[in-house]
């Protein structure tokens, strides 16, 4: 049962990194399986100290193709090699991150020891995972950027343990296969989920819009978002903007983020 979503800012710097901030990298992570929006320098380092390991499922999702947000994939894709993982990465992005991935082998002469998979994003597209799914829109910047909007799929309701022990069930797998939605028998009836659980609820909705002008497109894509984490570009007077602001990150309704349902605000660059 997914219990919620584990948010690890990996770097939360814009531009040029400073002592205190990495360059951007945050990490998501949910049943066991890692979701990485962005990749600056350094994001290989912020992942052993947030101790999120090499060898789990892992997807990276790059916004776009500006030095601060790709170049700690070369280093990343080489510890990964190094440590011999076995996974599949699958890796998304714009259009030119395929040609930045084969200038990168060409150059460096490196081969992946384990499955790597490129997928080109247009926006609009969407990407359908165990559970959820990743829809691409774009953003405003200087060159192609998109807004990333990680959507779960309708979560069960809540188990009521009393209702369940009201009818003779004894704690144990058969708790366990009605919260995955199984009927199950017990003393010569079959209890189905309906009988023990609250009705179906909203997933989670997270999104992220790193270097982003106003856009409608992004405020479409935020709404009803429970949790909004956005790298803002700051206007100058003659209408251009300025990098290296940094995020904000909001709740939805309420101001800071503090949590994210069961999830947990971790940043190992304050203490690396």
């Amino acid at each position: 049962m997914p219990s919620g979503l584990d948010v690890i800012f990996l770097g939360t710097g814009g531009s040029l990194p400073t002592r205190e901030r990495g360059l951007p990298s945050v990490a998501v992570r949910r049943n066991g399986e890692l979701v990485l929006f962005d990749c600056g320098e350094g994001t290989q380092r912020q992942m052993m100290h947030a101790g999120l390991g090499f060898n789990r499922p892992t997807s990276i999702f790059i916004s776009h193709l500006h030095g601060d947000h790709l170049l700690g994939l070369p280093g990343l894709l080489q510890t990964m090699s190094s440590l011999v993982r076995d996974k599949p990465l699958e890796l998304y992005g714009p259009k030119g991150l395929s040609s930045f991935l084969n200038a990168l082998r060409r150059t460096l002469g490196f081969q992946s020891a384990f499955p790597l998979r490129m997928t080109e994003l247009s926006p609009g597209a969407s990407v359908k995972k165990s559970g959820y799914q990743i829809r691409a829109i774009l953003a405003k910047h200087d060159i192609t950027c998109l807004a990333y909007g990680l959507f779960e799929d309708v979560r069960p309701g809540h188990f009521h343990p009393n209702v369940a022990r009201r009818l003779g069930l004894p704690e144990g797998p058969l708790w366990k296969d009605l919260q995955y939605g199984k009927t199950v028998s017990w003393d010569g009836r079959k209890i189905r989920p309906e009988e023990v659980m609250g009705p179906s609820r909203a997933g989670l909705k997270l999104v992220y819009a790193i270097d982003t002008r106003p856009a409608d497109s992004v405020k479409r894509l935020a709404q009803g978002c429970d949790l909004l984490i956005q790298g803002v570009l700051p206007l100058h007077r003659d209408g251009g903007s300025r990098c290296g602001q940094g995020f904000q990150v909001q709740e939805a309704g309420s101001g800071t983020y503090q949590r994210c349902y069961k999830g947990r605000q971790d940043s190992p660059e304050r203490s690396a």
